[in-house]
């Protein structure tokens, strides 16, 4: 398969989260993956345990998406940034509700960085875990696009142009030059988890997501390597 020149810098649309306890599981999976996925999703379940040397162990594998959604004062964002980067990502994550003078640090420190090697700040805007009905009290006002659409309009104010959102909002993205990387992702979308807003994977790029951020249906299948080529074909399948 070629590498999707939109996906950049991850080989391809489909990132794994690797979501297992492991350092030992994690990097079996990543190793039969490797050729299959774009790259790696790392978050605070295995980087609190084992640190910046095993996401180091990951890069090897491919491109890591370090998701830790930081959301503090500028100065603890960017030194965060500094350190993910260092670590060996490519992708890494901060909250949109951080507010304009973070975003615009961010803005600067990603050029800068890039400046060394391809790397993206994505910000977060509403989980996906969340429906209308489980918003916060004070976020209830509004429905879910609009605050979607909000914080995005703050972000590329802000100088950025990396998003993270469901795949319910992406017509509302389009031809906006972003970087959409969206979870909620699943080719049987009976099967939603804890999951509120999925979609299937060809539908989502078809609207115009960057990169699919896909775990459980593959990491809980029978045979995880048909499983990631089931995800990685359905991209292609309108092509």
């Amino acid at each position: 398969m070629n590498i999707n020149l939109k996906a950049v810098p991850m080989k391809n649309p489909i990132i794994l989260a690797l979501d297992v306890d492991s350092r030992d599981q994690a990097l079996k999976i990543a190793d039969e993956l490797a050729d299959i996925v774009g790259g790696f999703k790392l978050g605070p379940r295995l980087c609190l345990r084992y640190g910046a040397d095993f996401v180091r162990e990951i890069t090897h594998r491919g491109p890591v998406f370090l998701d830790n959604k930081h959301f503090d004062i500028p100065s603890t964002m960017e030194a965060a940034v500094r350190a993910s980067f260092d670590a060996g990502a490519s992708l890494v994550t901060v909250h949109a509700l951080s507010g304009s003078e973070a975003l615009k640090k961010m803005a600067v420190l990603e050029a800068e960085l890039n400046k060394i090697r391809p790397f993206r700040i994505l910000a977060v805007t509403i989980l996906t875990s969340w429906g209308q009905e489980s918003l916060p009290n004070i976020l209830k006002s509004q429905k879910i696009s609009q605050h979607v659409y909000d914080l995005v309009s703050l972000v590329q104010e802000s100088g950025m142009n990396g998003i993270v959102c469901s795949p319910h909002e992406l017509d509302l993205l389009q031809n906006r030059g972003l970087y959409l990387v969206t979870p909620g992702i699943r080719t049987n979308i009976r099967s939603a988890d804890d999951q509120k807003r999925i979609m299937g994977p060809a539908e989502a790029i078809d609207l115009g997501a960057s990169a699919l951020v896909v775990g459980r249906p593959i990491l809980e299948a029978k045979n995880i390597i048909e499983a990631a080529t089931e995800f990685l074909m359905a991209v292609y399948e309108k092509k």
